[in-house]
């Protein structure tokens, strides 16, 4: 006896829900909570501009900003955060506010939907606030019952940036 696969629908507000979750434990420094909204194969990607203006295309070959081919790469990033192990975090702790606007959701298929959707983020440290902006196109996997991210590609639409990115700031 055969048993059909069961197709998960989600509709935009459903996925504006997630999104909003999930900026909202990076700006509460809940990483090891954030890092649970990632499927283990996970692509997290934020290509880098070339010289032309134009972005990178192959994280394999090419420079990316940030680059890791699953979650464990994810998890080995907060680990170094919390243990303060990262070139891009020291103390005292950055304040971030995540806000999320133009959400899309641009193809479904079975258990999966791909969406598209513009950020912004404000960095506090040292007395400074830095504004990032920017792009981000992912796969929602659905078949838990619940979204988790299967892939992200993170576009970063600042021309200069006067820190070393983390996942946090995007």
């Amino acid at each position: 006896m055969s048993q059909a696969l069961v197709t998960q629908e989600i509709t935009r507000t459903e996925v504006e829900d997630f999104l909003y979750y999930q900026a909202r434990l990076l700006d509460d420094r809940h990483f090891e909570e954030w890092i649970e909204c990632f499927t283990e194969d996970a692509e997290y990607w934020m290509p880098a501009w070339d010289d032309d203006g134009e972005l990178t295309e192959d994280p394999q070959s090419e420079i990316s900003l940030i680059y890791y081919p699953n979650r464990a790469g994810l998890e080995d990033r907060i680990f170094r955060i919390r243990t303060e192990r990262s070139s891009a975090t020291s103390l005292p702790d950055p304040r971030t506010g995540h806000n999320i606007t133009n959400v899309e959701i641009l193809e479904r298929r079975e258990n999966e939907v791909d969406i598209r959707f513009n950020w912004t983020n404000y960095y506090y440290r040292y007395e400074t606030t830095d504004n990032y902006f920017g792009t981000t196109f992912a796969t929602l996997d659905l078949s838990t019952g619940k979204p988790l991210f299967k892939k992200q590609r993170i576009i970063l639409r600042n021309d200069f940036i006067h820190h070393i990115v983390d996942v946090y700031m995007v």
